[in-house]
């Protein structure tokens, strides 16, 4: 037997190891964070404050914007301390709270944006029925499950994570506690762990992208049969945000988690982790607000009345 201490803290290496990042970094991320905590927190109070966009559509749309605080909340904050305090170390017990809190968020996203789909083709090919079929049983059930599955997943992938041992380093070539960097200094055999990982990213990241373009799939077909100009441009105008979003973020998730071993690369995979952890919650808010007219008018509306109570 070996004699091994006892790991009860990690050291983050972070974006860069040279000292005159650091403070640019700081900014950087401070504003980044406060841009996403900004923006998604303004669609949130102009989708509640605005009775007009009180739909399924505009439910999720506020879901997704919990998520994206949430899921910028677990890393950014302790990224800014560590490098102010000059010293990035996470506790075990913070490092275990970042796995559980990110994999909850990630995955509970994944699957919002295919039933995010499943709404815009509910609108678009069975218009008449949408009220029916998007009622709010129906999305308040579905999301509720929709986070269960979140919390179910990101429990297994936790307990696993419990059951390893880190004994030999303790140095995490990551910038958070993401799974695949902290497999890479465990003294345990991971093949369990990087097992469920990929069932759970066919499952999830696949499954959900599979839903999300079957039903892309019936939102062409509609659209091409429409014969105006202007009908097929306004039922497009009604999905393209969502199809920038979920292109942008599945093509990411997908990459990272189900790529082959011999393909992978912790340099890279802090580049892809930063678009899909951090870069995304800043643009959802962006994309959705810019080509959306309703939310661009719900924000307006939001602005002039804060305004308002700031005169009074």
């Amino acid at each position: 037997m070996k004699n091994h201490s006892v790991i009860i803290e990690f050291l983050l290496t972070g974006l860069s190891s040279f000292p005159e990042h650091q403070m640019l970094i700081f900014w950087a991320f401070g504003f980044i964070y406060g841009a996403a905590l900004v923006g998604n927190i303004l669609i949130i109070l102009a989708i509640s404050t605005y009775s007009k966009l009180h739909t399924p559509m505009y439910f999720l749309l506020v879901n997704l914007s919990i998520i994206n605080v949430c899921s910028i909340s677990i890393i950014v904050p302790k990224m800014l301390q560590n490098i102010l305090a000059q010293r990035k170390t996470i506790t075990l017990s913070g490092c275990i709270a970042q796995v559980y809190l990110f994999t909850l968020a990630l995955g509970t996203e994944l699957l919002l944006l295919a039933l995010m789909a499943f709404d815009r083709y509910a609108a678009i090919c069975h218009p008449l029925q949408y009220t029916v079929i998007m009622r709010k049983e129906f999305c308040f059930g579905t999301m509720a499950a929709l986070w269960l599955i979140g919390m179910i997943n990101s429990a297994v992938h936790t307990g696993l994570v419990l059951q390893l041992s880190f004994c030999d380093s303790n140095i995490i070539n990551h910038f958070f506690c993401e799974l695949p960097p902290m497999f890479k200094i465990s003294c345990s055999d991971t093949s369990l762990n990087e097992t469920m990982i990929f069932a759970a990213s066919v499952f999830i990241a696949i499954g959900s992208c599979a839903l999300t373009l079957t039903s892309y799939g019936f939102i062409v077909r509609t659209i091409l049969k429409i014969r105006s100009t202007e009908g097929k441009k306004k039922a497009f105008s009604t999905c393209s945000s969502h199809l920038l979003v979920v292109s942008f973020y599945y093509s990411t998730i997908i990459y990272t988690f189900l790529r082959p071993a011999s393909a992978y690369s912790l340099e890279e995979d802090k580049v892809i982790a930063l678009l899909y952890s951090v870069v995304t919650p800043v643009i959802n808010p962006l994309i959705y607000s810019l080509r959306n007219t309703d939310v661009k008018e719900a924000l307006k509306k939001l602005t002039r009345k804060r305004g308002f109570l700031q005169k009074e």
